[in-house]
């Protein structure tokens, strides 16, 4: 009796670590979409807070100071007037050329080639089908806007894209997840890019100051409210003195 000892070759060693790689950044990516969504999600929040508590009070603000303004603004043209030195102010602007755009052979024919490789009705299954539906209708933007460059590179970016590898044997298989694996990684830069982007933003650099200070015991929010209707009370006392002496 021989004992049948199976051997793994190295193109299935390989496939499996390509399989075991392709796991561990799907688990990335989606710790990392959850990360940006929670960001997001905090960033959101802080915003509708803000704008109830501070933001209604800022526009307050701006309305009573855009009035004393527009009453100052009065009255040095109306000295202007008397002193007989005024001027006409012509308008030299120029509208900007907003002609349409027109569709070139080259897009046209660059459309055709997407819409070849990428129409919906060739994807093997639900997944797929969604996806180039979704490609489809970026394809159809750019057309309508004749941007060619654009439409280069959905071309371009499918042609890369795991799905465009035909056939079912070990290299098509190697192939397919060596590039589902460089649109992960890209993915994952995307996602680094979205949190740097996020967490530089002055709201975002706000929200960090409000919590920080919280911690300490400290409402930055509502030591803003105060100030605010502090300084809309000086406003409002400026406006209507003003108004008594026209």
């Amino acid at each position: 009796m021989v004992d049948l000892v199976r051997t793994d070759s190295s193109d299935d060693q390989n496939i499996d670590a390509l399989r075991a790689r392709l796991a561990e950044l799907d688990l990335m990516l989606a710790a990392r979409s959850t990360e940006v969504t929670g960001v997001e999600t905090e960033l959101a929040a802080f915003k509708i807070r803000y704008r109830h508590e501070v933001g209604r009070l800022h526009e307050e603000l701006d309305e009573l100071e855009l009035k004393i303004s527009e009453i100052e603004l009065g009255e040095i043209a109306r000295r202007l007037e008397n002193e007989g030195r005024g001027s006409d102010v012509g308008s030299g602007a120029s509208k900007a050329d907003t002609g349409p755009r027109y569709t070139s052979d080259t897009v046209r024919k660059l459309f055709r080639d997407v819409a070849k490789v990428i129409h919906p009705d060739l994807a093997r299954d639900d997944h797929a089908r969604d996806r180039r539906h979704s490609l489809m209708i970026e394809a159809n933007r750019a057309y309508a806007l004749g941007d060619e460059e654009r439409l280069r590179s959905i071309l371009h970016a499918w042609e890369r894209s795991p799905e465009a590898v035909q056939g079912s044997g070990d290299e098509a298989t190697r192939l397919r997840l060596e590039r589902r694996i460089a649109q992960i990684e890209q993915q994952l830069e995307g996602f680094d890019c979205d949190l740097a982007e996020l967490r530089e933003s002055p709201l975002w650099k706000l929200k960090v100051m409000v919590d920080d200070a919280s911690s300490r015991g400290k409402d930055l929010v509502g030591d803003m409210v105060k100030r605010l209707k502090r300084d809309i009370v000086i406003a409002r006392n400026r406006l209507d003195a003003m108004q008594s002496h026209r």
